[in-house]
């Protein structure tokens, strides 16, 4: 199960896990780009299940796991990625942006892995994967809210990996960097070629690196690897 799935970073682990084998359930609030996204899911030859889900709300989201269990019988995977941004400086934001952030980033994260967690439980099994970020480590200016919200996401991946450990579950964060999606895609030139100069690689990441990532983590080569964020920035925090 992906959150978020449908754009971006979501999109492609969930395509990289459906071509390991995996069958995938994906969940958005964007229903065009949901669809989209479930026709090349299914061109691997893998099942996939799609809603359109608002994570901040813990009745869709254990509706859609419920419904999820309906049609696979377990989840095995669960990747928390869906994620927003309201960026501005602190003196300047105002309290819905500060809200909807913490709500669809770090409240999304509970709700989804509070709901998931529970299944997994009674199968004494289970991955779990939060997207982070390095802005969650670092901070950054212009981003409280997003860095508070990446923030929390990490502190929590710690506690759920020691609440879940003695199910056999693991729970780990990945951070990225700055990767090539629509969102940096939209930043002036001269701020990209600022941080370009901050990244030791030379080079932005693209959304297969973090997939790749997450695919370790998922799979069993990573069994004794539990409540860990680990960076896929470039170099760039080190």
């Amino acid at each position: 199960m992906v959150t978020g799935g449908a754009r971006g970073i979501g999109k492609a682990i969930a395509l990289k896990l459906a071509g390991e084998g995996s069958h995938i359930a994906i969940c958005d609030v964007n229903e065009e780009a949901l669809a989209s996204a479930a026709a090349e899911i299914e061109s691997t030859g893998r099942s996939v299940f799609t809603g359109k889900v608002d994570v901040t709300s813990q009745g869709e989201v254990q509706a859609f796991v419920q419904k999820v269990l309906d049609k696979f019988s377990k989840i095995n995977i669960l990747i928390n990625n869906a994620g927003i941004t309201r960026d501005g400086l602190l003196v300047r934001m105002n309290e819905a942006d500060w809200d909807a952030v913490l709500s669809v980033n770090l409240k999304g994260t509970f709700n989804c892995t509070r709901a998931v967690a529970k299944a997994m439980m009674k199968q004494r099994s289970g991955k779990i994967v939060n997207v982070a970020s390095i802005i969650g480590l670092i901070g950054n200016a212009g981003q409280a809210n997003y860095a508070a919200s990446k923030g929390g996401v990490i502190a929590f991946t710690k506690s759920a990996a020691k609440e879940l450990a003695p199910r056999n579950i693991n729970v780990n964060a990945v951070a990225p960097g700055f990767i090539v999606t629509d969102m940096t895609e939209k930043l002036p030139e001269d701020v990209k070629q600022a941080i370009m100069k901050q990244i030791p690689l030379g080079k932005w990441g693209s959304v297969e690196d973090v997939a790749n990532l997450v695919l370790f983590l998922v799979s069993d080569v990573s069994a004794y690897i539990t409540g860990q964020v680990v960076q896929v920035d470039g170099g760039m925090v080190t």
